[in-house]
């Protein structure tokens, strides 16, 4: 019989359709082996080492202390979106009849990850990785200190087109929003209210059930845990939380973030190797920017293996064709 999973944070339910559900490896593909034929320059890449003048004016980077801004010899850089969702500027309310209207004020910047053309975190070196975990709590330090008006700042990544990536060269996005987005406010919510009845943390609660249970553990190393939760919505899903409680990443120090590489880096190896490379978002959910929340910070990776119809579109629901107790034993196999 399908199963209907109900999300302990949010209250929201996902169908495990057991009767259909796919093994997973059937979700395999050949596409790891075209990655690995990728070249690691393209001439007419704008992210590529040389083709600065591309891009707008970079915000910050991490370079060799000799070259000046917006040359090459950098490791990581950051640069404003070409095609902004939100940019700087006057903040404003009207309304339009009954409806309401705000401007999109704010920022949107693109954290381009390594000069290689060919290679993502799944292929990273940690330490190489560290340095774009270092890269996004500075720039979010940077734009909390500049503009005391945001009230969230989103830090995600797309790999693949079928995830949104419009350019191939590893890079993530970091958008900083006047408002605090449904989804989080809807966590905060759950996680309050938790705390309220239970006296207790919610993600530190999950953890100690994840990691007694073991069946969609993934990895317990380096003060983080990473398993497929409960209710994952599509096949493959992982989280990646700090097993110590801490509501904002922008607090975490270097020694922390190395951890967070390490287990980061393995965990999208294994999405890699075992399924070709796959389409794949990671967000990155936090406290936002004011306000003494009770949250604790985590990465939600989340698989492009499926697409979503009719179903989910009129139910808000999501049907996940595989099991994550299975899916987990699978990935396990191949840390």
């Amino acid at each position: 019989m399908p199963e209907l999973r109900q999300d302990i944070i949010t209250g929201d339910w996902t169908v495990i359709a057991t009767e259909r559900a796919r093994r997973p490896q059937n979700f395999t593909s050949k596409n790891f082996e075209a990655i690995q034929s990728k070249p690691s320059f393209k001439p007419d890449c704008p992210f590529c080492p040389g083709n600065e003048r591309e891009t707008p004016p970079e915000v910050f980077a991490y370079r060799d202390a000799s070259a000046p801004a917006d040359s090459g010899g950098w490791k990581v850089r950051v640069v404003p979106n070409k095609f902004p969702a939100f940019s700087q500027g006057k903040y404003s309310e009207s309304r339009s009849g009954i409806y309401s209207i705000k401007s999109a004020t704010g920022v949107h910047d693109v954290i381009i990850e390594t000069p290689r053309h060919d290679i993502s975190p799944g292929l990273m070196a940690a330490a190489e990785f560290h340095m774009v975990l270092k890269a996004y709590r500075q720039r979010y330090r940077m734009i909390m200190e500049d503009d005391p008006r945001l009230e969230y700042i989103l830090i995600f990544r797309n790999h693949g087109r079928p995830a949104g990536a419009s350019l191939e060269h590893p890079h993530s996005q970091i958008s900083a929003l006047g408002l605090i987005p449904p989804v989080i406010a809807k966590e905060l919510q759950g996680t309050q209210l938790y705390y309220e009845a239970n006296g207790k943390c919610v993600y530190c609660d999950m953890i100690h059930e994840e990691v007694e249970t073991g069946s969609r553990l993934l990895a317990v190393q380096d003060g983080y845990v990473a398993f497929q939760p409960f209710a994952s919505r599509v096949p493959f899903e992982t989280w990646v939380i700090p097993i110590n409680h801490q509501s904002r990443f922008e607090l975490e120090d270097d020694p922390s973030l190395e951890g967070l590489s390490r287990v980061m880096t393995e965990a999208l190896k294994a999405l890699s190797i075992s399924l070709g490379d796959p389409a794949y978002n990671y967000v990155l959910h936090t406290s936002p920017c004011h306000g003494d929340h009770f949250f604790h910070w985590h990465i939600e990776i989340l698989p492009k293996l499926t697409i979503q119809a009719g179903f989910e579109i009129g139910t808000g629901m999501y049907i996940n064709v595989a099991r994550p107790e299975e899916t987990a034993e699978f990935l396990r196999n191949s840390l």
